[in-house]
């Protein structure tokens, strides 16, 4: 994990450079940038509200010199598929995918058309690009990796007695997998034992929250989009299991977790409109290395914990930049 976040500062300061000596301005030239999503949830949906700002900021416009496209696949992998044939026919100037799925899905379809690929946890284990550095090929991006170690941190600071923590998580999304199988290594260090609870679907998300009833100590959330479509099914059972809930994703907190630590959503979408830009301006995705965030925001929700059974500490709370009243 550190060496990720090391890799993350040099692909910034790289960033950085690039951008100081490439040109702000638009061109006159209208260009196309197609965005597709896995699912509509407030998450995603800032990423790609983010990259259209992005765009805006740097002179490129909806209908003005910018002929911008998006679509939602609703959770189903079939038409992210279907979805991504459509943008590679189309052969917009530059495709965005967000969310895993969605990501791999475009980059199956196409091997020319420049991908950025956005709020995708580990895009080497999604097999995006082979590495962290410039690709070399078509795809480049930014992704949502999750510090886990201060994940586990946080839950021990939320139920300092805790020994088993719950998962619930997508088995068919990749990053998904990823997490848990990270989970498995970093708990043991932590005096944590990990209960997985595996909900293909999001109207299995209920049930597999439900199974850990009498199991865990703790729910913990993982970034997965099945599980935040879902999410008011955890709270539902947390609230009446008394099992307080903590995620990775901040904007469960304001839909009844007790505790995030994640990253803004929003500013991803930023800096994925920014890599955008580059290649709108001629640079070639393959010389652009994948890049993380470390802009981690710590929120928490004191009269969430209260129905799910635990008080947090002042401590914890003061440290917090946003408290849900």
């Amino acid at each position: 994990m550190k060496h990720s976040f090391v890799r993350s500062a040099l692909g910034l300061l790289a960033f950085a450079l690039a951008g100081a000596a490439a040109p702000s301005h638009a061109s006159d030239k209208t260009v196309s940038v197609a965005v597709t999503s896995i699912v509509e949830h407030k998450a995603l949906d800032a990423v790609r509200d983010g990259v259209k700002d992005e765009l805006k900021s740097a002179g490129f416009e909806a209908g003005k010199n910018l002929k911008y496209e998006f679509q939602s696949a609703q959770g189903n992998n079939g038409t992210a598929a279907q979805i991504a044939r459509k943008y590679v026919g189309e052969r917009p100037d530059v495709i965005v995918a967000i969310a895993t799925p969605s990501a791999q899905a475009v980059v199956a379809a196409s091997k020319d058309i420049p991908v950025v690929y956005s709020a995708v946890t580990d895009p080497v284990a999604a097999k995006l690009v082979k590495g962290w550095e410039a690709s070399g090929t078509n795809v480049t991006g930014v992704s949502d990796l999750s510090p886990l170690d201060k994940h586990l941190a946080l839950i021990k600071r939320v139920v300092p007695t805790a020994k088993r923590v719950g998962v619930i998580y997508s088995p068919g999304e990749a990053n998904s997998v990823a997490i848990v199988e990270a989970l498995k290594k970093a708990m043991p260090a932590a005096g944590l034992t990990l209960v997985e609870s595996a909900a293909a679907r999001t109207v299995d998300v209920a049930s597999a929250a439900q199974s850990l009833v009498g199991k865990v100590d703790v729910i913990y959330a993982p970034t997965d989009n099945n599980v935040m479509s879902a999410f008011e099914g955890i709270v539902k059972v947390a609230q009446q299991a008394k099992i307080p809930v903590v995620a990775a994703d901040t904007d469960a907190v304001k839909r009844g977790a007790v505790a995030a630590l994640g990253l803004n959503y929003y500013d991803i979408g930023h800096q994925t409109g920014k890599i955008v830009v580059r290649i709108l301006q001629g640079q070639a995705p393959g010389t652009i290395a994948s890049q993380t965030s470390d802009n981690f925001e710590l929120h928490v929700n004191p009269g969430a914990a209260q129905k799910q059974g635990v008080t947090l500490s002042d401590e914890l709370v003061k440290s917090a930049q946003v408290v849900i009243k």
